[in-house]
């Protein structure tokens, strides 16, 4: 397959520059379902013969930790194309919840990993691969986990984005103003996304 044919779908900036120079098709969503699936339509628009949702995901499983690469088989009831499957290197026979919300709390992530058995959740895959069936285009997921299921999320983190997914940085420096206490955890979390960071850019450079 054309490598400059296939699209990216993105949550966050930061995501779209762990793609820069690979000559891939990127599409920003600004973390919500409504807008990965508005990136993807753009992408096809735009002349991509395939789609890849690519980016952190939040852990549900407790055995996983941050970093943890996620290339499921399925998204919901769709499945994931066998060809791109091969070109990422394989299934990792993980589960991917498409989610409409952020789990927030270690409760939520619990109850939401008892009742699918989905090992982590994203806010893109889903919408994306329900644009793709509906263009009969080509899909896969590549994800890594950021936040392990066992931790909750600080509320700076639920804050951070605007709606072209760039890291509000004002409103989290104001949070953190009113909550101290929630630095050490918001210093974790940024740990262990920049570990599922660099696991998704040496994934990406093993390509072929």
């Amino acid at each position: 397959m054309n490598h400059s044919k296939i699209g990216f779908v993105v949550g966050l900036t930061a995501e779209a520059a762990l793609l820069k120079n690979t000559g891939f098709m990127v599409g920003v969503g600004g973390g919500t379902p409504t807008g990965a699936a508005r990136a993807a339509e753009d992408l096809i628009a735009n002349g991509a013969a395939a789609l890849v949702s690519f980016g952190l995901a939040g852990g549900l499983n407790p055995e996983l930790a941050a970093g943890t690469i996620i290339i499921p088989a399925t998204v919901n009831d769709y499945a994931c194309d066998l060809d791109l499957l091969a070109w990422l290197g394989g299934a990792t026979h993980q589960k991917i919840y498409a989610g409409d919300e952020i789990a927030v709390t270690s409760e939520q992530k619990s109850a939401i990993f008892n009742a699918t058995w989905a090992d982590a959740i994203d806010l893109e895959s889903g919408a994306m691969a329900a644009v793709a069936a509906r263009g009969n285009i080509p899909f896969a997921v590549l994800r890594a986990i950021a936040d392990p299921a066992t931790r909750a999320l600080p509320p700076a983190a639920l804050i951070a984005l605007n709606a072209g997914g760039q890291i509000k940085l004002l409103p989290i420096l104001l949070s953190v103003l009113q909550n101290p206490s929630q630095t050490a955890v918001l210093m974790a979390l940024a740990g262990d996304a920049a570990k599922a960071r660099k696991a998704l850019v040496q994934k990406i450079k093993s390509l072929p």
